[in-house]
């Protein structure tokens, strides 16, 4: 009989081993290894869940073949991920038989006959599915369930770490690309274009606008856009006591549900456009705010501290390169009449 493996002692090795792992594929390759020659499996595979999308998607893997890791034979379904999460695991001693399972004869063919999948959590949410897959049938112990489970979070610290250094350099990236393009153009539809459209594009959202205060009527003119019908843009003046108002105080506000907030001054037709969250900031020269930048989504949208405070510093940019363009255009105009006025006075000659 086999000696039980001593799952803390191999746990302690395998931290120890993750202190000097030079990059994320060296980490999971760690995870992928300690559980296939401790559980004696044949492959490991990290399956993400993609939002709005029907099929997980396979990021990482140990022991496949290449052809079926790259193929449609290899993805799991949505709804693995609700078995996991009510279940707290799934199991299925024959892949080839199992329903819940897609594609089994290519299952069978690759030689995966029995499956353990638990869910990889990041901050309680369950953003992926660490899978095992052993050669033959068989059955797997409580123990084993559990060490695998600290596997799949140690692939989900791994996973989130990376995420948020890749988010940290792709939002390093856009700043700076932004900032200098803000800071170096006095084109002022140039400048709009990027509160609006660029700044949508790279957040990732539906749409985009940017209004400025109208100070005599008490609104908000919409001088650009971005991702919003004709209809929605047209809906009528827009108040700047009545929409969004705090944002005129010089704080960012973010708008959860766009249709039932009565913060929002067209509640139904926010709803009628698709938007679902609004992020609206303080457009600023100086100390004074001139407007909003207006950020729509069109689904639920939690944007982080970070992301409010990257759009805010982009807003308040974009307010001062509004500012120096206008007085680089008044400064053309008062050059133009002296100008004129100088020709006039010549002509007397």
């Amino acid at each position: 009989m086999a000696a039980k493996p001593d799952y803390l002692r191999i746990m302690a090795k395998l931290s120890e081993a993750f202190a000097t792992a030079r990059n994320r594929g060296e980490l999971l390759d760690l995870i992928f290894k300690s559980a296939l020659d401790t559980l004696k499996a044949k492959a490991a595979c990290l399956y993400l869940v993609q939002p709005g999308q029907e099929e997980l998607l396979p990021v990482a893997q140990k022991g496949l073949s290449a052809s079926y890791f790259r193929s449609r034979e290899s993805l799991l379904t949505q709804q693995i991920v609700k078995v996991v999460k009510k279940e707290g695991f799934l199991f299925s001693r024959d892949t080839s038989l199992d329903q819940r399972l897609a594609y089994p004869e290519a299952k069978k063919a690759e030689g995966l006959a029995s499956l353990l999948a638990l869910p990889v959590r990041v901050k309680g949410k369950v953003i992926g599915v660490f899978c095992l897959f052993a050669a033959r049938p068989r059955d797997f112990s409580p123990d084993e369930k559990e060490f695998l489970s600290w596997l799949a979070q140690q692939g989900g610290g791994v996973m989130e770490h990376a995420r948020l250094i890749d988010e940290l350099r792709r939002k390093s990236q856009l700043f700076f690309d932004l900032a200098v393009n803000l800071s170096g153009s006095l084109d002022i539809k140039e400048i709009l274009h990027y509160l609006s459209a660029e700044i949508a594009k790279a957040l990732g959202v539906k749409a985009a606008s940017v209004r400025l205060l109208n100070e005599d009527k008490q609104t908000l003119e919409l001088v650009a856009s971005y991702g919003l019908s004709e209809k929605y843009l047209q809906k009528g003046p827009v108040s700047a006591k009545k929409s969004i108002a705090q944002a005129l105080n010089g704080k960012p506000v973010l708008i959860k549900n766009a249709a039932t907030d009565k913060r929002v001054q067209y509640r139904q037709m926010n709803k009628e456009e698709g938007i679902v969250s609004i992020l609206s900031v303080p457009i600023k020269t100086k100390e004074q705010v001139i407007g909003v930048l207006r950020l729509y989504t069109g689904v639920k949208r939690d944007f982080t501290p970070d992301e409010i405070m990257l759009v805010t510093a982009l807003a308040s940019l974009g307010g001062l390169a509004i500012q120096n363009a206008s007085l680089y255009l008044l400064c053309q105009a008062d050059i133009k009449d002296l100008q004129d006025e100088l020709w006039s006075h010549r002509s007397w000659f």
